[in-house]
């Protein structure tokens, strides 16, 4: 097996603070793109709504896609992330498959076994991941290449729009829409598809759900002993008020305990919250883990009557994770929901001369070894 030990990043972290992007679907929004731009000739006659998946957007716009890509990378980014959040077999249903709901049916684990065994989405999944990590890793080499630094493509794994942990029926506590078996599969897709695009890492991120995340990262375990080949993985949760997972409401600490087994490069909180009302929880993280820490929180609270539908603006952000960075809490820092290029420009630059979040070596080497 090719075991990764010393990745490249991992030398980074030793010497500075990495910066991962910003918000693709945010991004998206401010080149005006409409439903016939997403549906291009290919998708052209589909019954359902798309403008919302965008991952979709890899296939049939992919000079938007990249230059995306580029903005970031040209505002500082290190890390890039795959246009991949929903590019699973059972996320891509929404768009394909019509709801049984709809016709007097529910959506149960024999509904989602015709979408594990659809050839299409499958196919499809397949195509627009490994079509993104393709993507990333061009405009990731060109930019590293022009400024002689190196820049990493991190496949993205989101979360689902089903949930293992909890029952969408209030009659029937034990009920689940899906297997764990089933989610595993979809995720093992993703997972071959991003590294035969050329990820770098793999990022499970957004985390709502654990027992899913669980799921992604068993699937990811079981390729890379199937598949012979191993990446560095990122995992990153998102958090209540309380600082506990939305849907399996696990606190921070508990978090980190169901997954340190892992031995990922980097555990850390994105979305959700901004900044201001994440700072307990990154702290606390912080303390407890013995990997390098990633935060790249929404800039702020949701507003409409906003550019970027969010509140904090580049000086903002910069402000407040150069604050973390100050209180050495951080490794790795961007931006997640509202956080356009600018943003990330003026996180990069306010972080450029801070010092990273220091391991504790005896931490570490326990985390390492347990």
């Amino acid at each position: 097996m090719n075991r990764v030990q010393q990745h490249p990043l991992q030398k980074v972290l030793e010497e500075r603070i990495a910066i991962i992007d910003g918000a693709m679907g945010t991004t998206i929004r401010t080149y005006g793109m409409a439903e016939a731009d997403i549906r291009g000739e290919r998708f052209r006659d589909s019954t359902k709504d798309m403008l919302n998946n965008g991952d979709l957007f890899s296939l049939t716009q992919p000079g938007m896609i990249c230059d995306i890509h580029r903005r970031f990378l040209e505002a500082g980014a290190d890390i890039i992330e795959t246009n991949t959040f929903g590019a699973t077999s059972i996320t891509q249903s929404e768009f394909f498959v019509d709801d049984p709901r709809e016709h007097g049916g529910r959506k149960n684990p024999e509904f989602y076994q015709k979408i594990i065994d659809d050839p299409m989405l499958s196919a499809l999944a397949y195509e627009i991941n490994e079509t993104s990590a393709r993507q990333c890793r061009e405009w990731a080499d060109r930019v590293g290449n022009a400024t002689g630094r190196q820049r990493f493509v991190a496949g993205a794994i989101g979360p689902l729009t089903v949930s293992l942990s909890n029952s969408p029926d209030a009659d029937d506590a034990g009920f689940r829409v899906v297997t764990f078996d089933q989610v595993k599969i979809a995720y093992m897709e993703q997972v071959r598809a991003l590294i035969a695009g050329g990820s770098d890492l793999l990022l499970v991120e957004t985390i709502f759900d654990s027992l899913n995340a669980k799921a992604a990262l068993v699937a990811i375990r079981d390729v890379f002993d199937a598949d012979g080949k191993e990446l560095p993985v990122m995992i990153s949760a998102a958090v209540g008020r309380g600082g506990e997972t939305l849907i399996s409401a696990q606190t921070t600490e508990a978090f980190w305990n169901a997954v340190k087994h892992v031995k990922p490069l980097s555990v850390g909180l994105n979305c959700s919250l901004g900044p201001d009302l994440m700072y307990p929880f990154l702290s606390e993280l912080s303390a407890k883990a013995g990997v390098a820490i990633s935060c790249y929180p929404n800039a702020g609270l949701p507003n409409p009557l906003s550019e970027t539908g969010f509140d904090l603006g580049p000086p903002d952000m910069a402000r407040y994770l150069g604050e973390f960075a100050q209180a050495g809490l951080i490794n790795i820092a961007g931006g997640c929901c509202g956080n356009t290029p600018d943003h990330i420009a003026a996180i990069a630059n306010a972080l450029v001369d801070k010092e990273p979040r220091r391991l504790k070596a005896a931490a570490f080497d326990r985390e390492r070894a347990a």
